[in-house]
């Protein structure tokens, strides 16, 4: 039973549905927070939202809006996965370390786990259960082979 626990041989297939598993949930969650800023840059109005470093609130909105509504259905679906997570990478840095600079940790763990969990994607890609693979295997197939290798 010990050894079951202790295992460190895991199969591509499991590495995939794990990177399958971390990018519907991340994605899913963060998504539930872009909705609302999406809803309110589309409101019209005064916007009300930070401005970071001398920025317009309204395009930080916009960035933000595109960073965790857009990025986050590019992550669901594994497409583009490794150019989704940039955006989201930098709006969960100035989340939490310009934002949230002066909160306490328990108001930057979440940001800090969105973007530890973003950076595997990154690192690690979207897996064989994505978009991004299901393009790949179709660009292979059409390439001709090579009978010089």
């Amino acid at each position: 039973m010990l050894h079951t626990f202790f295992n460190r041989n895991y199969t591509n297939t499991q590495v995939d549905v794990v990177l399958l598993m971390l990018r519907i949930g991340v994605g899913s969650m963060m998504l539930v927070h872009g909705l609302p800023k999406l809803e309110m840059l589309m409101a019209g109005g005064e916007v009300q939202f930070p401005g970071v470093m001398g920025m317009n609130p309204t395009l930080l909105l916009i960035l933000a809006v595109f960073a965790e509504f857009f990025c986050s259905i590019l992550l669901i679906l594994g497409l583009a996965t490794r150019f989704a997570t940039i955006p989201l990478i930098i709006t969960m840095l100035i989340a939490v370390f310009v934002i949230h600079a002066n909160d306490p940790f328990t108001n930057q763990e979440l940001g800090l786990h969105y973007l530890l969990t973003y950076l595997a994607l990154l690192i690690l890609g979207a897996g064989k259960f994505s978009v991004d693979a299901f393009l790949i295997r179709n660009v292979e197939k059409q390439q001709p082979k090579n009978s010089l290798k």
